[in-house]
C-alpha cells in the first residue's frame, strides 16, 4: 500500500522558511519522480516543484522559483521542499505525489501571516 506522510508545515511570517518532508513507503521510492502541489482555501490544486528519481533534474513553478527548493534522499525515502522566502500568497496544504498521480498524502498545512 502506498503512503505518503507529509510533515513540518505550519505559521510562519513573510520572509521565513520552513522545509517539508514526505516520507513515502510501499513503493521503491528511488524509482519514481516525485511532485509537490499545493491547494489554497478556494483555489484549485496547483502544481509547485518536480524530482526526477534520481535528483538531478528539477522543475519549479514560476510563482516559486528561486524561492523553493525541492531534494531528496533515496536512502531514507524522503522527499524534502525547502521554502525560503515565504510570501501570504504561499499559504495552502501542501501534498506530495508520485510524479503526475493523482494520489497525494494527508498534505500539511503551511500558513505564512503576521
Amino acid at each position: 500500500e502506498v503512503q505518503l506522510v507529509e510533515s513540518g508545515g505550519g505559521l510562519v511570517q513573510p520572509g521565513g522558511s520552513v522545509r517539508l518532508s514526505c516520507a513515502a513507503s510501499g513503493f521503491i521510492f528511488r524509482n519514481y519522480g516525485m511532485d509537490w502541489v499545493r491547494q489554497a482555501p478556494g483555489k484549485r490544486l496547483e502544481w509547485v516543484s518536480s524530482i526526477n528519481s534520481g535528483g538531478g533534474s528539477t522543475n519549479y513553478a514560476a510563482s516559486v522559483k528561486g524561492r523553493f527548493t525541492i531534494s531528496r534522499d533515496n536512502a531514507k525515502n524522503t522527499l524534502y521542499l525547502q521554502m525560503n522566502s515565504l510570501k501570504p500568497e504561499d499559504t495552502a496544504v501542501y501534498y506530495c505525489r508520485k510524479a503526475g498521480d493523482l494520489f497525494r498524502g494527508q498534505g500539511t498545512q503551511v500558513t505564512v501571516s503576521q
